[in-house]
């Protein structure tokens, strides 16, 4: 049963963080580059791009507690044991390297969004 939570957390904490980066990073980008037209583009095709930019605050606190849950599971068994039975032993370890780099994927998504939402209007 922790399997089945602690992937859908997993998950959860993935896509949350690439809601962040959504929000603000893809904008930023697309400005910067001078592509404006094609975000305005988006902006009228993906009516919930608008809501996610709007409500930035509570799409990154969102994000920081699942990524705070997340980091709290995989913390707590990092030492639980796998089976010995060599085929379920080795989908432990596959599993648990599988869960790290979903993790630290989202963390590195996250941190792009709040620099671009948070840190980069403060700079420029």
């Amino acid at each position: 049963m922790i399997k089945i939570k602690s992937g859908l957390i997993n998950y959860l904490t993935l896509f949350s963080s690439t809601g962040t980066l959504l929000c603000c990073a893809l904008p930023a980008l697309l400005v910067s580059l001078g592509l404006g037209a094609v975000m305005a583009g988006l902006a009228t095709h993906v009516p919930g791009l608008i809501w996610v930019s709007e409500n930035k605050i509570v799409v990154f606190i969102f994000a920081g507690f699942m990524l705070l849950m997340n980091g709290i599971i995989m913390w707590s068994s990092r030492n639980a044991p796998c089976p010995v039975d060599p085929k379920l032993r080795e989908s432990c370890i596959s599993g648990r390297k599988l869960s790290r780099t979903i993790y630290f994927f989202s963390v590195f998504i996250f941190s792009i969004g709040f620099f671009f939402a948070f840190v980069a209007p403060q700079i420029f």
